[in-house]
């Protein structure tokens, strides 16, 4: 499938980065938290706020997709894309 550049545009995609270096910064709270011997509880509730975050950046990636990438597709006559629309609604809808 061809897309049409840029995927991102630049206000989504500093965004997007700005998410990814907190999740970051989160995931490496986890294991300093599993380093340190912290309470399960603790680390699940950690754990819960990482998967919250990277739900919500998953939301933003599949919403830029279905706007550009997808529609792009579709606008081509590219029926495969139908095929890559329903995976990743399949993969997330989860």
């Amino acid at each position: 499938m061809k897309v049409s550049l840029p995927i991102y545009a630049d206000e989504l995609r500093q965004g997007m980065q700005e998410r990814l270096k907190r999740i970051e910064g989160q995931v490496k709270g986890v294991a300093r938290m599993v380093e340190s011997q912290r309470p399960c509880l603790e680390v699940l509730q950690q754990l819960a706020s990482v998967q919250a975050a990277l739900k919500g950046l998953t939301k933003t990636v599949l919403r830029n997709y279905l706007e550009r990438c997808a529609t792009d597709a579709i606008r081509s006559g590219d029926a495969a894309v139908y095929d890559d629309l329903m995976e990743a609604i399949y993969k997330f809808a989860k």
